[in-house]
């Protein structure tokens, strides 16, 4: 028997506005499956289009951190955040983006033993700070960014898409969001 994807109601794709529709049957034909936070979060189509329109402004562009880092972000701090339906959707991302079947693993458990170069363990020790203690970010972090050849630009998308996620961690938390099983598989072989 398979579970719930989530805890509300998800929404039918035939029933929903038209361009929702198509941003969902488009990543269908990429992939080749629907990934359940798309039909979650299609139940309430303004907060659809304004969750994927700020996701696709930081996820899909390639300055200042390459797309396998910005997922590496995704994983690292999902990870802190005790988020399954994120590490492991944006697990088989990093797999398939860095080209690296073991990392996912190694970032969601514990980044500062991951496979890894020192300026992307810059990037994610200022990510978690972001993620668990924002609070205490002060100049010295950005400095220690900078020293990695990381821009002010680059320092925002960090920070920001830390938050971003911290949203959508907690989002899929309290849905009781569950990733799809094809997400477990992609990026290991």
């Amino acid at each position: 028997m398979t579970a719930p994807i989530s805890r509300f109601p998800v929404a039918d794709v035939n029933e929903l506005p038209d361009d929702i529709r198509e941003k969902i049957l488009a990543v269908q034909e990429k992939s080749g499956f629907v990934p359940n936070v798309f039909l979650a979060l299609a139940r309430r189509p303004e907060e659809f289009r304004a969750f994927f329109a700020y996701h696709d402004a930081l996820m899909d562009k390639d300055v200042g951190l390459t797309k396998a880092e910005r997922e590496m972000i995704v994983v690292a701090t999902s990870g802190a955040n005790g988020c399954l339906y994120c590490v492991v959707s944006h697990g088989a991302i990093v797999r398939i983006r860095a080209k690296h079947p073991l990392l996912a693993d190694q970032l969601a458990i514990n980044y500062r033993k991951a496979d890894i170069t020192p300026r992307q363990r810059a990037m994610l020790d200022f990510a978690m700070k972001v993620a668990l203690r924002s609070n205490e970010v002060e100049d010295a972090d950005f400095e220690a960014l900078r020293r990695h050849g990381f821009d002010d630009e680059a320092i925002w998308d960090i920070g920001a898409i830390t938050a971003f996620f911290a949203m959508s961690n907690r989002i899929a938390n309290f849905g009781s969001m569950m990733p799809n099983e094809e997400f477990y598989q992609l990026g290991r072989g």
